[in-house]
């Protein structure tokens, strides 16, 4: 597992984040995400330097994002984030 001071900021914000919702909650989360991890959904996943497909999807600021159209300006970094619920 890798370590350094951004793996413990996000460690810390987890477990505040645990330490702040209902314990219930958590269990739900952790068991939802056990049942992931147990699918082999993990073994399908992009990995870093993977290439990604040529995508068109919208952003959030509405207009279509073009993958082809972004490689033109140079080397891409894709970050992906679920929103806010």
């Amino acid at each position: 597992m890798a370590t350094g001071p951004l793996c413990r900021r996000l460690a810390e914000i987890r477990a505040d984040k645990e330490a702040a919702r209902p314990a219930a909650a958590t269990a739900i989360m952790a068991a939802g995400t056990e049942a992931l991890r147990a699918s082999g959904i993990l073994d399908r996943l992009p990995r870093v330097g993977d290439r990604a497909p040529l995508f068109a999807r919208p952003s959030v600021a509405g207009p279509t994002v073009r993958l082809k159209t972004l490689l033109k300006r140079g080397p891409v970094v894709l970050s992906f984030f679920r929103g806010r619920w």
